[in-house]
Protein backbone atom coordinates (compact mmCIF):
# COMPACT_ATOMS: atom_id res chain seq x y z
CA UNK A 1 0.00 0.00 0.00
CA UNK A 2 1.18 3.57 -0.62
CA UNK A 3 2.11 5.70 2.35
CA UNK A 4 -0.59 7.73 4.03
CA UNK A 5 -1.36 10.91 2.14
CA UNK A 6 0.60 9.81 -0.94
CA UNK A 7 -0.29 9.14 -4.52
CA UNK A 8 -0.41 5.60 -5.89
CA UNK A 9 2.24 4.82 -8.47
CA UNK A 10 -0.37 4.88 -11.23
CA UNK A 11 -0.99 8.55 -10.42
CA UNK A 12 2.63 9.53 -10.87
CA UNK A 13 3.19 11.94 -13.79
CA UNK A 14 4.10 10.34 -17.10
CA UNK A 15 5.01 11.63 -20.54
CA UNK A 16 7.56 14.03 -21.98
CA UNK A 17 6.44 16.93 -19.76
CA UNK A 18 6.41 15.50 -16.22
CA UNK A 19 5.37 18.73 -14.47
CA UNK A 20 2.99 20.74 -16.69
CA UNK A 21 2.52 23.47 -14.07
CA UNK A 22 6.24 24.25 -13.74
CA UNK A 23 6.71 23.92 -17.50
CA UNK A 24 3.88 26.39 -18.15
CA UNK A 25 5.28 28.91 -15.66
CA UNK A 26 8.73 28.72 -17.24
CA UNK A 27 7.21 29.11 -20.71
CA UNK A 28 5.33 32.25 -19.66
CA UNK A 29 8.50 33.79 -18.19
CA UNK A 30 10.50 32.99 -21.34
CA UNK A 31 7.77 34.48 -23.55
CA UNK A 32 7.71 37.58 -21.33
CA UNK A 33 11.48 37.81 -21.66
CA UNK A 34 11.40 37.53 -25.44
CA UNK A 35 8.94 40.42 -25.66
CA UNK A 36 11.06 42.63 -23.41
CA UNK A 37 14.27 41.62 -25.17
CA UNK A 38 12.74 42.44 -28.57
CA UNK A 39 12.22 45.98 -27.33
CA UNK A 40 15.60 46.23 -25.56
CA UNK A 41 17.50 45.27 -28.74
CA UNK A 42 15.37 47.60 -30.89
CA UNK A 43 13.88 44.71 -32.90
CA UNK A 44 17.26 43.33 -33.99
CA UNK A 45 16.05 40.05 -35.51
CA UNK A 46 19.49 38.42 -35.61
CA UNK A 47 19.87 38.79 -31.84
CA UNK A 48 16.25 37.80 -31.25
CA UNK A 49 16.57 34.62 -33.32
CA UNK A 50 19.80 33.72 -31.51
CA UNK A 51 18.04 34.00 -28.16
CA UNK A 52 15.10 31.95 -29.44
CA UNK A 53 17.45 29.17 -30.55
CA UNK A 54 19.26 29.19 -27.21
CA UNK A 55 16.05 28.97 -25.25
CA UNK A 56 14.85 26.17 -27.53
CA UNK A 57 18.06 24.26 -26.83
CA UNK A 58 17.60 24.88 -23.11
CA UNK A 59 14.04 23.52 -23.20
CA UNK A 60 15.26 20.42 -25.05
CA UNK A 61 17.95 19.78 -22.42
CA UNK A 62 15.40 20.39 -19.65
CA UNK A 63 13.01 17.79 -21.04
CA UNK A 64 15.78 15.23 -21.54
CA UNK A 65 17.01 15.65 -17.95
CA UNK A 66 13.44 15.63 -16.63
CA UNK A 67 12.93 12.12 -17.96
CA UNK A 68 16.04 10.65 -16.32
CA UNK A 69 15.75 9.02 -12.92
CA UNK A 70 17.27 10.98 -9.98
CA UNK A 71 19.42 7.97 -9.09
CA UNK A 72 21.39 8.70 -12.26
CA UNK A 73 22.30 12.11 -10.85
CA UNK A 74 23.18 10.50 -7.53
CA UNK A 75 25.45 7.98 -9.24
CA UNK A 76 27.21 10.51 -11.47
CA UNK A 77 27.44 13.42 -9.03
CA UNK A 78 31.08 12.76 -7.90
CA UNK A 79 32.35 12.32 -11.47
CA UNK A 80 30.54 15.43 -12.73
CA UNK A 81 32.01 17.41 -9.84
CA UNK A 82 35.57 16.16 -10.38
CA UNK A 83 35.32 16.64 -14.14
CA UNK A 84 33.98 20.18 -13.74
CA UNK A 85 36.72 21.07 -11.25
CA UNK A 86 39.36 19.74 -13.66
CA UNK A 87 37.90 21.95 -16.39
CA UNK A 88 38.13 24.97 -14.08
CA UNK A 89 41.83 24.24 -13.59
CA UNK A 90 42.18 23.96 -17.36
CA UNK A 91 40.56 27.39 -17.73
CA UNK A 92 43.27 28.96 -15.55
CA UNK A 93 46.00 27.16 -17.51
CA UNK A 94 44.82 27.54 -21.11
CA UNK A 95 41.51 29.40 -21.09
CA UNK A 96 40.44 32.06 -23.57
CA UNK A 97 40.76 35.63 -22.34
CA UNK A 98 37.75 37.82 -23.14
CA UNK A 99 37.62 41.43 -21.90
CA UNK A 100 40.24 40.80 -19.23
CA UNK A 101 38.66 37.63 -17.80
CA UNK A 102 39.65 34.04 -18.55
CA UNK A 103 36.40 32.09 -18.27
CA UNK A 104 36.11 30.12 -21.50
CA UNK A 105 37.61 26.96 -22.97
CA UNK A 106 38.20 26.20 -26.63
CA UNK A 107 38.58 22.43 -26.98
CA UNK A 108 38.89 20.47 -30.26
CA UNK A 109 35.57 19.43 -31.81
CA UNK A 110 33.60 21.40 -29.19
CA UNK A 111 32.11 24.90 -29.26
CA UNK A 112 33.58 27.44 -26.84
CA UNK A 113 32.01 26.97 -23.42
CA UNK A 114 32.21 28.26 -19.84
CA UNK A 115 32.97 25.43 -17.36
CA UNK A 116 31.91 27.53 -14.37
CA UNK A 117 28.29 27.19 -15.51
CA UNK A 118 28.53 23.41 -15.09
CA UNK A 119 29.49 23.89 -11.44
CA UNK A 120 26.19 25.62 -10.67
CA UNK A 121 24.72 22.13 -11.02
CA UNK A 122 27.72 20.00 -10.09
CA UNK A 123 28.39 21.61 -6.69
CA UNK A 124 24.86 21.17 -5.22
CA UNK A 125 24.77 17.66 -6.70
CA UNK A 126 28.07 16.80 -4.99
CA UNK A 127 27.04 18.25 -1.62
CA UNK A 128 23.65 16.49 -1.79
CA UNK A 129 25.45 13.23 -2.72
CA UNK A 130 27.77 13.58 0.29
CA UNK A 131 24.92 14.24 2.72
CA UNK A 132 22.47 11.72 1.22
CA UNK A 133 23.56 8.75 3.40
CA UNK A 134 24.62 10.70 6.47
CA UNK A 135 22.55 11.66 9.50
CA UNK A 136 20.98 15.09 9.37
CA UNK A 137 21.43 17.78 10.51
CA UNK A 138 25.08 17.63 9.40
CA UNK A 139 27.79 17.43 12.04
CA UNK A 140 30.68 19.88 12.25
CA UNK A 141 32.89 17.37 10.41
CA UNK A 142 30.35 17.06 7.60
CA UNK A 143 30.04 20.84 7.39
CA UNK A 144 33.83 21.17 6.99
CA UNK A 145 33.83 18.58 4.20
CA UNK A 146 30.92 20.31 2.47
CA UNK A 147 32.66 23.69 2.71
CA UNK A 148 35.71 22.13 1.05
CA UNK A 149 33.53 20.70 -1.73
CA UNK A 150 32.06 24.17 -2.24
CA UNK A 151 35.19 26.23 -1.70
CA UNK A 152 37.52 24.61 -4.23
CA UNK A 153 35.46 25.31 -7.39
CA UNK A 154 34.14 28.63 -6.05
CA UNK A 155 37.70 29.79 -5.41
CA UNK A 156 38.84 28.70 -8.88
CA UNK A 157 35.96 30.66 -10.43
CA UNK A 158 36.75 33.81 -8.44
CA UNK A 159 40.35 33.59 -9.72
CA UNK A 160 39.17 33.86 -13.36
CA UNK A 161 37.99 36.48 -12.15
CA UNK A 162 34.23 35.93 -12.04
CA UNK A 163 32.91 37.01 -8.65
CA UNK A 164 29.23 36.79 -9.63
CA UNK A 165 29.37 33.17 -10.76
CA UNK A 166 31.58 32.28 -7.79
CA UNK A 167 28.92 33.65 -5.43
CA UNK A 168 26.17 31.68 -7.18
CA UNK A 169 28.14 28.43 -7.07
CA UNK A 170 28.93 28.91 -3.37
CA UNK A 171 25.30 29.79 -2.64
CA UNK A 172 24.05 26.67 -4.46
CA UNK A 173 26.24 24.43 -2.30
CA UNK A 174 25.48 26.29 0.93
CA UNK A 175 21.73 25.99 0.29
CA UNK A 176 22.05 22.19 0.28
CA UNK A 177 23.51 22.34 3.80
CA UNK A 178 20.79 24.75 4.92
CA UNK A 179 18.09 22.42 3.62
CA UNK A 180 19.85 19.58 5.42
CA UNK A 181 19.02 21.27 8.71
CA UNK A 182 22.31 23.04 9.37
CA UNK A 183 22.27 24.20 12.98
CA UNK A 184 22.09 27.93 13.61
CA UNK A 185 25.12 27.67 15.88
CA UNK A 186 27.22 26.41 12.98
CA UNK A 187 25.78 29.09 10.71
CA UNK A 188 26.81 31.71 13.27
CA UNK A 189 30.33 30.29 13.53
CA UNK A 190 30.68 30.26 9.75
CA UNK A 191 29.47 33.86 9.61
CA UNK A 192 32.01 34.94 12.22
CA UNK A 193 34.81 33.16 10.32
CA UNK A 194 33.83 34.91 7.10
CA UNK A 195 33.71 38.25 8.91
CA UNK A 196 37.18 37.62 10.35
CA UNK A 197 38.46 36.74 6.88
CA UNK A 198 36.91 39.85 5.30
CA UNK A 199 40.17 41.86 5.20
CA UNK A 200 41.95 39.01 3.42
CA UNK A 201 39.04 38.55 1.03
CA UNK A 202 39.01 42.30 0.35
CA UNK A 203 42.68 42.28 -0.62
CA UNK A 204 42.04 39.33 -2.91
CA UNK A 205 39.47 41.25 -4.96
CA UNK A 206 40.35 42.92 -8.23
CA UNK A 207 40.55 46.74 -8.21
CA UNK A 208 37.34 47.08 -10.25
CA UNK A 209 35.52 44.72 -7.86
CA UNK A 210 36.52 46.79 -4.84
CA UNK A 211 35.45 49.93 -6.70
CA UNK A 212 32.01 48.44 -7.38
CA UNK A 213 31.50 47.73 -3.69
CA UNK A 214 32.59 51.22 -2.68
CA UNK A 215 30.39 52.76 -5.38
CA UNK A 216 27.39 50.95 -3.92
CA UNK A 217 27.45 53.25 -0.90
CA UNK A 218 27.99 56.44 -2.91
CA UNK A 219 27.38 56.10 -6.66
CA UNK A 220 27.54 59.87 -7.08
CA UNK A 221 31.23 59.78 -6.11
CA UNK A 222 32.02 58.59 -9.65
CA UNK A 223 28.93 59.37 -11.74
CA UNK A 224 30.67 58.99 -15.11
CA UNK A 225 32.64 55.89 -14.13
CA UNK A 226 31.84 53.15 -11.64
CA UNK A 227 28.59 54.81 -10.55
CA UNK A 228 27.21 55.19 -14.07
CA UNK A 229 25.44 51.81 -14.22
CA UNK A 230 23.57 52.22 -10.94
CA UNK A 231 22.60 55.84 -11.62
CA UNK A 232 21.22 55.06 -15.08
CA UNK A 233 19.40 51.89 -14.00
CA UNK A 234 17.66 53.56 -11.05
CA UNK A 235 16.80 56.53 -13.27
CA UNK A 236 15.23 54.21 -15.84
CA UNK A 237 13.20 52.32 -13.23
CA UNK A 238 12.01 55.50 -11.55
CA UNK A 239 11.02 57.20 -14.80
CA UNK A 240 8.67 54.34 -15.70
CA UNK A 241 6.31 55.05 -12.83
CA UNK A 242 3.43 52.66 -12.24
CA UNK A 243 2.45 51.73 -15.80
CA UNK A 244 5.60 52.57 -17.76
CA UNK A 245 6.20 54.47 -20.98
CA UNK A 246 5.25 51.57 -23.25
CA UNK A 247 7.31 49.07 -25.26
CA UNK A 248 9.94 50.72 -27.50
CA UNK A 249 9.31 54.04 -25.72
CA UNK A 250 12.13 53.83 -23.20
CA UNK A 251 14.69 56.62 -23.50
CA UNK A 252 17.43 55.35 -21.19
CA UNK A 253 17.86 52.10 -23.10
CA UNK A 254 17.13 53.18 -26.67
CA UNK A 255 19.30 56.29 -26.40
CA UNK A 256 22.06 54.04 -24.96
CA UNK A 257 22.32 55.70 -21.58
CA UNK A 258 21.60 52.36 -19.91
CA UNK A 259 24.57 49.95 -20.21
CA UNK A 260 24.01 46.24 -20.89
CA UNK A 261 20.32 46.92 -21.44
CA UNK A 262 19.69 43.49 -22.96
CA UNK A 263 21.70 41.51 -20.40
CA UNK A 264 22.39 42.32 -16.73
CA UNK A 265 20.25 45.50 -16.61
CA UNK A 266 17.22 44.34 -18.56
CA UNK A 267 14.92 44.73 -15.55
CA UNK A 268 15.57 48.46 -15.80
CA UNK A 269 14.12 48.27 -19.31
CA UNK A 270 11.07 46.52 -17.86
CA UNK A 271 10.73 49.21 -15.20
CA UNK A 272 10.97 52.05 -17.70
CA UNK A 273 8.72 50.60 -20.40
CA UNK A 274 6.23 48.51 -18.39
CA UNK A 275 6.52 50.26 -15.03
CA UNK A 276 5.92 48.89 -11.57
CA UNK A 277 3.14 46.69 -12.96
CA UNK A 278 5.55 44.99 -15.35
CA UNK A 279 8.16 44.35 -12.66
CA UNK A 280 5.60 43.04 -10.15
CA UNK A 281 4.09 40.73 -12.77
CA UNK A 282 7.49 39.19 -13.40
CA UNK A 283 8.26 38.86 -9.69
CA UNK A 284 4.93 37.09 -9.08
CA UNK A 285 5.81 34.60 -11.84
CA UNK A 286 9.20 34.05 -10.22
CA UNK A 287 7.58 33.45 -6.82
CA UNK A 288 5.23 30.89 -8.36
CA UNK A 289 8.16 29.04 -9.95
CA UNK A 290 10.05 28.98 -6.66
CA UNK A 291 6.92 27.78 -4.85
CA UNK A 292 6.42 24.95 -7.32
CA UNK A 293 10.03 23.85 -7.01
CA UNK A 294 9.91 23.89 -3.21
CA UNK A 295 6.69 21.87 -3.30
CA UNK A 296 8.51 19.22 -5.34
CA UNK A 297 11.38 19.18 -2.83
CA UNK A 298 9.06 18.99 0.17
CA UNK A 299 7.10 16.04 -1.22
CA UNK A 300 10.11 13.94 -2.21
CA UNK A 301 10.76 11.00 0.13
CA UNK A 302 14.48 10.63 -0.65
CA UNK A 303 17.13 12.81 0.99
CA UNK A 304 19.25 13.35 -2.14
CA UNK A 305 16.25 14.30 -4.27
CA UNK A 306 14.89 16.64 -1.62
CA UNK A 307 18.19 18.44 -1.01
CA UNK A 308 19.10 18.77 -4.68
CA UNK A 309 15.73 19.96 -6.00
CA UNK A 310 15.32 22.40 -3.11
CA UNK A 311 18.81 23.84 -3.57
CA UNK A 312 18.40 24.25 -7.35
CA UNK A 313 15.09 26.03 -6.82
CA UNK A 314 16.51 28.39 -4.20
CA UNK A 315 19.56 29.06 -6.40
CA UNK A 316 17.11 30.35 -9.00
CA UNK A 317 15.75 32.66 -6.29
CA UNK A 318 19.30 33.85 -5.52
CA UNK A 319 19.71 34.74 -9.23
CA UNK A 320 16.62 36.92 -9.04
CA UNK A 321 17.53 38.49 -5.70
CA UNK A 322 21.09 39.40 -6.74
CA UNK A 323 20.11 40.80 -10.14
CA UNK A 324 17.24 42.91 -8.82
CA UNK A 325 19.38 44.04 -5.90
CA UNK A 326 22.30 45.18 -8.05
CA UNK A 327 20.11 46.94 -10.64
CA UNK A 328 18.19 48.81 -7.93
CA UNK A 329 21.40 49.84 -6.15
CA UNK A 330 20.99 47.59 -3.10
CA UNK A 331 23.87 45.22 -4.01
CA UNK A 332 27.18 45.66 -5.85
CA UNK A 333 27.21 45.05 -9.60
CA UNK A 334 28.52 41.49 -10.00
CA UNK A 335 27.33 40.53 -13.47
CA UNK A 336 24.43 38.19 -12.66
CA UNK A 337 21.76 38.02 -15.43
CA UNK A 338 18.02 38.15 -14.81
CA UNK A 339 16.87 34.50 -15.07
CA UNK A 340 15.32 33.54 -18.43
CA UNK A 341 14.93 37.21 -19.36
CA UNK A 342 18.44 38.52 -20.04
CA UNK A 343 20.05 37.86 -23.41
CA UNK A 344 22.54 34.99 -23.35
CA UNK A 345 22.38 31.25 -23.71
CA UNK A 346 24.79 29.84 -21.16
CA UNK A 347 22.94 31.01 -18.07
CA UNK A 348 19.52 30.09 -19.48
CA UNK A 349 20.77 26.63 -20.45
CA UNK A 350 22.08 26.02 -16.92
CA UNK A 351 18.86 27.23 -15.29
CA UNK A 352 16.64 25.13 -17.54
CA UNK A 353 18.87 22.10 -16.98
CA UNK A 354 18.44 22.64 -13.24
CA UNK A 355 14.68 22.75 -13.61
CA UNK A 356 14.91 19.56 -15.66
CA UNK A 357 16.44 17.89 -12.60
CA UNK A 358 13.67 19.33 -10.41
CA UNK A 359 11.08 17.89 -12.81
CA UNK A 360 12.88 14.54 -12.67
CA UNK A 361 12.42 14.52 -8.90
CA UNK A 362 8.74 15.39 -9.35
CA UNK A 363 8.21 12.64 -11.92
CA UNK A 364 9.97 9.90 -9.96
CA UNK A 365 8.48 10.41 -6.53
CA UNK A 366 8.20 6.74 -5.64
CA UNK A 367 5.82 6.23 -2.78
Amino acid sequence: MPRAGSLPSSAQPRGLVPDPILTALLAVVMAYGLVVLYSAISADMAVFRAQLVRLGLGVFVMLVLANLHPRIYLRWAPLVYLGGTALLVAVLLMGVNVKGSTRWLDLPLLPRFQPSEVMKLAVPMAVAWYLADRPLPPTLKDVVVCLAIIGVPAGLIVLQPDLGTGILVAAAGALVMMLGGLRWRLIGITGLLLAAAAPVLWQGLQDYQRQRILTLFDPESDPLGAGWNIIQSTTAIGSGGVSGKGLFQGTQSHLEFLPEAQTDFIIAVIGEELGLVGICTLLVLYVMIVGRGLYTAATSPRTFDRLLSGALTLTFFVYVFVNVGMVSGLLPVVGVPLPLISYGGTSALTLLAGFGIVMSVYKHREW
